[in-house]
């Protein structure tokens, strides 16, 4: 008996809260200029590109790594996320779709397709910093 009075008395507490409070409704127009306008992510860090030897392997998206598409790899990132990369050092910038896991050395927040490094560095440079932007 004593537990459901108890549990009664919480939910009657908690509806009491939720119909008292004050927050006003989202108007959604005025959500999404606010992202568009700006990323919901930013990371800054060291960024290399993936070895010729991950070549037409699969990647953990389940994808298949091709030197000559503007993919990456990040550590949390959902898959399929697009992502601006920038170059701090020269300000180049590439979008890329986030398709594997990994940089797994540390220091490093972004592994790069060989192209997409090497349209915003030279891939004898072997490790830039970089800032990321989530876009979509």
């Amino acid at each position: 008996m004593r537990f459901v009075v108890k549990t009664l008395v919480a939910i009657l507490i908690s509806a009491f809260m939720w119909g008292c409070s004050s927050m006003k409704p989202v108007d959604p127009s005025a959500q999404s200029t606010a992202t568009r306008d700006r990323p919901s992510y930013t990371e800054t860090g060291k960024a290399s590109f993936y070895a010729n030897l991950h070549q037409a392997k699969k990647t953990a998206s389940g994808e298949i790594y091709d030197h000559k598409l503007n993919t990456a790899a990040h550590k949390n990132l959902p898959f399929g996320t697009k992502v601006r990369v920038t170059n701090l050092a020269n300000g180049k910038t590439v979008i890329v779709k986030i398709n594997d896991r990994g940089p797994f050395i540390r220091g490093r927040i972004l592994d790069l397709s060989k192209s997409a490094f090497s349209s915003i560095a030279s891939v004898s440079s072997g490790i830039i910093e970089v800032k990321i932007e989530v876009i979509e």
